[in-house]
């Protein structure tokens, strides 16, 4: 009995372990996260007098109760809202706009069918049949709206934008072929829709197969934290067959009623402002580039700056390549003029002068570059209270590596600063994870985990540091001094190119010598070699002797030939990979 007036002592409770649950969530995830069998979960139900299957929705609270039956505390996950958009600063004149849409999906789902659907039956009796894609983006007109599409090369450039401080998409379609379901890439781009922040329609393509399974890929979905509206979610879920064009109007509408809550508006009558959406340099043109508008109108003889290019707009086409004199917001073009090839992603401006154009790209050109994100850096800043998530995308050798990682290092997480990992997957580390590390501020770790080629040249560029362990209580060792802000700096091996061996020449005195074709990055005499067989690595030692023709030399940069001897290795087979490292001291 409590007497009044007197609390009661309280017990100390061993701490129990935490788990984040969205605010709706099937007993199929909520098992998942517990680490029990439904089963269990259904007969707990039961008890309250809750019938339920497997793929039952529950709401927070009983699956809060369920969680804590089973001896974990509950937290629910915060959920990104939809947000109102709002154009760029400037101007008050503002007008509805159209939504500016992104697919993203798997390999082979149907987005190029969806798209090419769209193009082909939802423009305009006059344009019908006759567009031609001159450019990355193009406008479709449905019942009177207009509607703008960004035909990327998939998330790895619209994340790039994003990386690049761009926000360019209002919605992401994303495309899952029900008869194959959620796919590793499935899974990469939605992740890259949650890094930028933009919400989601899921198309469900492929229904007129016969091996097509609806209800398994929207529990798939489920899993991702996609939880459809018809099960208490509120992701917006359209079968469609996009190759005989069922489900595509309902797709359509979803994407306006989806545009008008999100109030999508401009400034038409201020100096356009918007962002590079690709380049190139034509030979007889000179430099071109794609350009969204975001604000304002582009007229020809505007002066625009783009990063540390600038130019007068001679010439603008649309995305039929028809030549035009201006265009709004919410559109793609083409333009002509500018000095140099500008980088995707680049905000561009109108200027109110040259002079005053060329001085801002030469201030631009002037500035240094972002310093690389490493681990010592996080870990000062957060001691200092600047960090408080740890974002990391994870790539292990095997499958059977992910989760006792990933949990192992969320695990690690302090009151300061969470350690979340955003992606984590099986296999070679890409440029599409350099893009999403940099798109969330975040790292990119590798337990056995290659370095694909180009993922390099990416990483410095973005200024994201590769970090690849082969001992898994070292890696958790290091991020858990990171989150304590007490990581001492470390020398790590860093990769510098890359060379295939294309022929094998006897040696005398010197054993076997592999002459290499240098196609990436630049090989040194001093550096660390390893030989790569199969897509494994079959030996590691150091340098032997470089030599071009019969000089010996210290360094041989990409696009050339040259002679490589390795210390106690001779086993070279024709076709062979050698990478070289160079050890540095991560700061």
């Amino acid at each position: 009995m409590v007497t009044k007036g007197k609390h009661p002592k309280r017990q100390t409770e061993p701490s129990l372990p935490q788990v984040e649950l969205p605010s709706n969530t099937s007993i199929k995830h909520l098992a998942d996260v517990l680490r029990v069998e439904p089963v269990k979960l259904i007969k707990q139900l039961m008890r309250k007098g809750i019938m339920a299957n497997v793929n039952q929705v529950i709401d927070f609270e009983t699956a809060s109760i369920l969680a804590s039956e089973c001896g974990y505390i509950a937290q629910e996950k915060e959920e990104r809202k939809i947000k109102i958009s709002h154009p760029l600063e400037g101007g008050s004149k503002l007008q509805p706009r159209p939504p500016i849409v992104t697919v993203l999906g798997h390999v082979d789902h149907g987005k190029t069918t969806l798209l090419d659907m769209i193009r082909k039956t939802n423009v305009t009796a006059r344009e019908a049949g006759a567009i031609t894609q001159h450019i990355g983006a193009y406008q479709a007109t449905v019942n009177d709206r207009k509607i703008t599409f960004l035909d990327t090369p998939g998330h790895e450039a619209f994340t790039t934008m994003r990386a690049r401080g761009a926000q360019v998409t209002d919605i992401v379609i994303l495309v899952v072929a029900a008869d194959d379901g959620v796919m590793p890439q499935t899974l990469e781009a939605a992740n890259h829709a949650k890094a930028a922040g933009v919400p989601v329609v899921v198309a469900i393509n492929k229904i007129d197969k016969a091996n097509a399974n609806v209800e398994h890929t929207k529990q798939q979905l489920a899993d991702l934290g996609l939880i459809i509206e018809e099960w208490g979610g509120d992701t917006i879920c359209v079968p469609i067959s996009a190759k005989k064009g069922e489900g595509l109007q309902d797709l359509l509408e979803n994407l306006f009623l989806l545009s008008d809550m999100l109030e999508l508006k401009a400034d038409p009558t201020t100096p356009a402002e918007g962002v590079v959406l690709e380049s190139r340099m034509d030979k007889t043109r000179g430099p071109l580039a794609t350009l969204l508008i975001q604000k304002g109108t582009l007229r020809t003889s505007n002066v625009i700056v783009a990063g540390n290019t600038w130019g007068k707009i001679k010439a603008i086409f649309d995305d039929k390549g028809k030549q035009i004199h201006k265009c709004g917001p919410a559109t793609p073009v083409e333009v002509l003029g500018l000095g140099d090839v500008p980088r995707a992603g680049n905000v561009f401006r109108v200027s109110p002068s040259e002079h005053h154009a060329r001085d801002t790209a030469e201030k631009q050109a002037a500035k240094t570059p972002r310093s690389s994100l490493s681990l010592s850096a996080i870990s000062s800043q957060i001691s200092e209270g600047e960090t408080k998530t740890l974002n990391i995308v994870l790539k292990t050798d095997v499958d059977g590596s992910i989760e006792p990682i990933k949990s192992s290092i969320e695990r690690l997480s302090t009151e300061k600063v969470k350690a979340k990992v955003i992606h984590s997957a099986s296999g070679s580390i890409t440029e599409s994870d350099i893009i999403l590390a940099s798109a969330s501020n975040g790292i990119v770790i590798g337990f056995n985990a290659r370095v694909a080629p180009g993922a390099t040249q990416s990483a410095a560029a973005e200024g994201i540091n590769i970090y690849n362990y082969d001992i898994i209580y070292k890696m958790i060792e290091d991020i858990d001094k990171v989150l304590h802000g007490m990581l001492e700096p470390v020398y790590d091996f860093v990769l510098i190119g890359r060379a295939q061996i294309r022929a094998i020449f006897p040696s005398k005195g010197k054993g076997t010598i592999a002459g290499v074709y240098v196609n990436e990055g630049k090989i040194h005499r001093s550096a660390t070699v390893k030989v790569i067989r199969g897509g494994a690595v079959i030996y590691e030692s150091n340098v032997s002797s470089l030599k071009r023709f019969k000089d010996d030399v210290s360094e041989v940069n990409t696009g050339f030939e040259c002679g490589v001897g390795i210390e106690e290795f001779n086993d070279f087979q024709v076709g062979d990979t050698l990478e070289f490292y160079r050890e540095e001291k991560v700061t």
